[in-house]
């Protein structure tokens, strides 16, 4: 496979630049809740994602918008209020996510650390 460079970095391969988009341990749950319910406010967000510091909700929120996955709407209202929604590009991770998910449901009813689970490459 050949290598490309997106916004000054070196990527080996599709996946390692999807996994920069959209891995971590936030970006997948956002994306799914948004997914789910249309639009999201920053406060139902931070209630919702158990264990989220507001530090990295905005930047984690931040950076799928730079991405373009997610849309923010400000409206001019006192106080503040934000809207979260998915983009059409954002919809398109989507299937990506749920695969996950059931590969996930699929994992979690194995136990991974057995060697006869672990091969080598």
């Amino acid at each position: 496979m050949s290598t490309f460079i997106s916004e000054n970095k070196k990527y080996h391969n599709p996946v390692e630049f999807a996994l920069e988009k959209i891995g971590g341990r936030w970006k997948m749950p956002i994306l799914w809740r948004i997914s789910k319910k249309s639009p999201w406010r920053y406060g139902e967000l931070k209630k919702d994602l158990e264990g989220i510091s507001h530090k990295m909700l905005s930047a984690q929120l931040k950076e799928l918008e730079k991405d373009g996955l997610i849309k923010r709407k400000s409206y001019p209202v006192v106080p503040p209020k934000v809207e979260y929604s998915l983009t059409p590009k954002g919809r398109e991770v989507i299937p990506a996510i749920e695969e996950l998910r059931r590969v996930g449901n699929f994992l979690k009813g194995k136990d991974l650390t057995e060697k006869s689970d672990i091969k080598k490459i």
